[in-house]
């Protein structure tokens, strides 16, 4: 069973190009119920998510993220963003500035193994203005973290090389 679980984390990459092709409904659920089971601080879940389908919100993301246009081309995204007034109520000032930041990333990393796991392709975008996608999610006090677009890739992109371990992990 484990030999699944890293079979799933080697085969993530960070797709840019997404087939015009609906994800089945069954799919998106079982990216959402993964995600809620992510771990939280305090188990608050100091976060929100928002599956952006409508193709005009879609594009306003992509004009948000720079003009990074690849992410109206997927079907579904995901913004997760952090709800700091969540965890601040318990663990005050940290619980605001690094507590839901926290809960909102691992969230979306949940998210993005699930759609690899599922045979979906999908990639973190964290280059965007945070005023103009919480306008266009109405999201208030919230703070975007992610943009996530998931769909099933067109391409497969080239492996990037990894910082070796020894480089990595510092052993003290």
């Amino acid at each position: 069973m484990e030999k699944a679980f890293f079979n799933v984390v080697f085969k993530r990459h960070s797709i840019r190009s997404f087939k015009n092709k609906p994800i089945e409904d069954w799919r998106v659920k079982q990216i959402l119920n993964a995600s809620n089971s992510a771990p939280s601080a305090g188990d608050l879940q100091a976060y929100e998510i928002f599956l952006v389908t409508n193709e005009r919100k879609r594009r306003l993301l992509a004009e948000a993220a720079y003009q990074q246009e690849f992410i109206a081309e997927a079907p579904i995204i995901l913004v997760f963003a952090a709800n700091p007034s969540r965890s601040a109520s318990k663990y005050g000032k940290r619980g605001e500035q690094l507590y839901a930041l926290q809960d909102a990333t691992i969230a979306a990393t949940y998210a993005q193994l699930s759609a690899t796991a599922l045979g979906l392709g999908s990639v973190w975008v964290g280059s965007f203005d945070e005023k103009s996608v919480s306008k266009i999610l109405d999201g208030n006090d919230l703070r975007p973290v992610v943009i996530m677009p998931i769909g099933y890739a067109a391409a497969s992109p080239e492996l990037t090389p990894r910082r070796k371990i020894e480089d990595l992990a510092h052993i003290i």
